[in-house]
């Protein structure tokens, strides 16, 4: 939609099939880096087994010429249907993607025949250990576009539980940014509902065929998003005296910094299932499948398949979310096939106060417990460091501070938001004193299965409440 303002040779724009690499010599190979948006990046590398991910990066950059920065805020990706790579600057992309199939039998539950048949793209996409507040620090346009792009298209797919009015803001925005400024003569509601699905999320432009469209069809009005994107797409503020530039600058950060209120905004996404809670008197459980998402702040677990009620928003929503400082998690196999990573965190019991373990299972449990003892510990070095700008320069000096304190969000305002946690639909253990026995008394608060916490010292939790667990961005 926005790909003509990227400054891409025209043999970039066109389409093939997903593939990253292609032999065209003896000593050369064509690489493919795909963006988010699917536009092809071609590059000709020579010796190509011994080149980085760095060195790649540097090629893509220059053909898209964006500034050094873009070295920071992205890094390539090996995705595929089955698993999603980020790669370090020193690895070797052809090498890893040779890799590929011992890599799905290692960390994916997929067939034999889903495994043969998968293959990786490498992907430029947004750097998971890029903190948020430096985003708002960029001012150039190519690399905003990406970023919107990318936060868009999360949105869109619905991989970014999102509240209703939280999409038509958003999907405001975007309309914004594709058709322009408003213009009521042009842009009305049926002029919008023909291209709902390129501003709100995919699972609020679909018509049932259930219960719920046959009661639409005996009289009541099916929910029209499109209206209230309209309405949304008409408080867009503009500013008559700024230049188009300027104002697409603007409308990319205000994207962008409505996308930070998201808690899971930039995370790497990781599959798993967790326990179903015991129903009926039949006592069956059983297993629903989970994304995680991991980022810089902490975990985050989330439905994708749970619907709420149409005046929410009917997708995904988050399950738990704990920042670092409130968990402590561990990884464990008791069997090849069976790799569990264990989170435990603070809770109540019928009003008495416990600590909490959810298994979560996945193959790629162990990736998700690497990535989140690195995150602590990027996160300890960058606190211990001067901070700087984007441009290398040290950051003004803050005021004084006083000690520093847990942070206590506010309640949210809407109870039903698809951010809240929702405890009650998690099958967990609960625990008190040393964990060697259920009993219903307040625990001692530094007792902890697992010594993989925040830091080494004893860690004072405290009872993690689905009105106040949420990432303010």
């Amino acid at each position: 939609m926005e790909g003509d303002r990227l400054p891409l040779p025209p043999s970039l724009e066109e389409r093939s099939q997903r593939s990253s690499i292609s032999s065209t010599g003896p000593r050369t190979l064509d690489v493919v880096v795909y963006l988010i948006n699917e536009t092809e990046v071609r590059l000709t590398v020579d010796n190509l087994p011994s080149a980085t991910a760095l060195e790649l990066h540097r090629l893509v950059r220059d053909a898209l010429r964006l500034p050094e920065c873009a070295l920071e805020v992205f890094s390539l990706w090996l995705v595929s249907p089955l698993l999603e790579l980020q790669l370090k600057p020193k690895h070797q992309p052809y090498k890893v993607c040779r890799q590929w199939h011992e890599l799905l039998n290692r960390f994916t539950s997929g067939s034999e025949y889903e495994i043969c048949e998968d293959e990786p793209s490498l992907q430029l996409r947004r750097n998971v250990f890029f903190p948020k507040r430096k985003e708002l620090q960029i001012q150039d346009e190519g690399v905003l576009q990406l970023l919107y792009e990318e936060a868009k298209y999360n949105i869109l797919e619905g991989r970014y539980p999102c509240d209703l009015a939280d999409c038509e803001m958003l999907g405001a925005l975007v309309c914004r940014l594709s058709l322009g400024p408003c213009d009521p003569d042009r842009h009305t509601a049926c002029f919008l509902k023909e291209k709902l699905d390129s501003f709100l999320p995919s699972h609020l432009c679909r018509r049932g065929h259930g219960l719920l469209s046959a009661l639409w069809k005996r009289g009541a009005r099916p929910p029209a998003y499109e209206q209230g994107l309209l309405h949304a797409y008409q408080m867009v503020p503009e500013d008559q005296a700024c230049e188009e530039n300027a104002a697409l600058q603007i409308h990319y950060h205000a994207y962008l910094q409505k996308c930070h209120e998201l808690p899971y905004y930039g995370c790497a996404f990781f599959s798993g299932e967790i326990d179903k809670p015991v129903q009926g008197i039949l006592h069956r459980g059983g297993r629903k499948a989970v994304s995680v998402a991991i980022s810089l702040e902490g975990v985050y677990i989330i439905d994708s398949k749970e619907k709420l009620s149409v005046s929410v928003s009917p997708g995904q929503h988050v399950l738990l979310g704990l920042h670092f400082q409130e968990l402590s998690w561990d990884h464990t196999f008791p069997s090849e096939e069976e790799h569990i990573l264990w989170l435990e965190f603070d809770g109540e019991n019928e009003g008495t106060a416990v600590n909490k373990l959810l298994k979560v299972y996945s193959k790629q449990a162990e990736l998700m417990s690497s990535l989140i003892e690195y995150c602590i510990e990027l996160n300890a070095t960058v606190e211990g460091a001067p901070q700087e700008d984007l441009d290398g320069s040290p950051a003004p000096p803050s005021k004084p501070q006083s000690p520093p304190t847990r942070r206590q969000p506010p309640k949210l305002q809407r109870q039903n938001s698809v951010l809240c946690s929702r405890i009650q639909h998690l099958s967990t253990i609960d625990y008190v004193d040393d964990g060697k026995e259920i009993r219903r008394v307040k625990p001692r608060r530094t007792a902890s299965f697992f010594g993989r916490q925040l830091s080494s010292t004893p860690t004072s939790y405290s009872a993690v409440r689905g009105s106040e667990n949420l990432e303010q961005g």
